[in-house]
């Protein structure tokens, strides 16, 4: 009963937030729930995501209860990855998705390339994490020392943007972006980007923080979110804005069939999601055929 008046209180006052959105101008974006204008929005997610980059994982996990690291699992096991492909991994700055790409294609190279030798794999894999925020890149490419791979040649470390990547048309055989595209200031643009960059036959799969619909979880899920993760965030990370931006940001986030009808819009087939711990996460899939 306490959980049902919290979950009205809350919608209470996010309803008249959705509704605002309605009056947004072409010139104006949301950060959570507020409205502010687009040129605006990548400084302030920037400041953010400077703010978290040295606590990140372990907000993850410390949020998650460690989920996040099943939920990239699945990611990658959906990719299908192999040895000498081209990948872009967005919003990858912490190397998390990529170390597991990279772990992938070493566990199957044998399999797969039984002539080979490790280094031809390390020479004609490509992994390229890309991040516009460099506090990220350098958390990731601490990590990567930290593993060892800290000279590895498949890894690539690039500082750009998702809406206007610099990479060559039909380049890369896959493409992923885990917690990262609804940050962005137009979603079409990073579809669009994604697409022109893949090969034919090239997948695209983003993993992302979505909607739950079941009333009891949602409630549940709701009041975990506004009450629990900003007061962990500025316990552990000493910053509570961020996290409330985090929780902001995932409400504003379209729903799993709309985002997937804004993936086939942009020129992916074979379009598919699968909802993790009842659309908490959702993995939205696409090819470029």
């Amino acid at each position: 009963m306490a959980l049902r008046m919290i979950a009205r209180r809350l919608e209470s006052k996010l309803q008249p937030m959705f509704s605002s959105a309605s009056l947004l101008h072409s010139h104006a974006t949301s950060f959570g729930f507020k409205e502010v204008r687009e040129e605006d929005k990548s400084q302030m997610v920037g400041n953010v995501f400077t703010s978290v980059a040295s606590t990140y994982d372990l907000m993850n996990d410390l949020m998650s209860a460690g989920l996040h690291r099943l939920w990239k699992d699945r990611l990658v096991s959906k990719l299908h990855p192999f040895p000498g492909m081209k990948h872009l991994d967005v919003a990858g700055g912490t190397g998390d998705v990529a170390f597991r790409i990279l772990e992938d294609i070493n566990s199957t190279r044998h399999r797969a390339m039984q002539d080979a030798t490790e280094d031809y794999l390390h020479e004609e894999t490509r992994m390229y994490i890309c991040d516009i925020n460099p506090n990220m890149l350098n958390v990731g490419k601490k990590r990567a020392i930290e593993r060892g791979l800290g000279d590895n040649k498949a890894l690539i470390w690039v500082e750009g943007d998702a809406e206007s990547l610099k990479f060559e048309d039909n380049s890369m055989d896959g493409y992923t972006i885990a917690f990262g595209i609804r940050n962005v200031t137009h979603i079409e643009k990073v579809l669009a980007e994604a697409h022109r960059v893949l090969r034919r036959g090239g997948r695209f799969l983003c993993l992302e923080l979505s909607h739950v619909d079941t009333p009891i979880f949602k409630e549940l899920y709701d009041y975990y979110s506004f009450s629990v993760i900003p007061a962990m965030g500025e316990l552990v990370a000493g910053d509570r804005e961020s996290y409330q931006y985090l929780v902001e940001s995932i409400r504003r986030f379209p729903a799993q069939e709309k985002f997937a009808s804004m993936i086939a819009d942009a020129g992916f087939q074979k379009v598919e999601y699968e909802n993790l711990v009842g659309g908490v996460v959702a993995i939205h899939s696409g090819m470029k055929l």
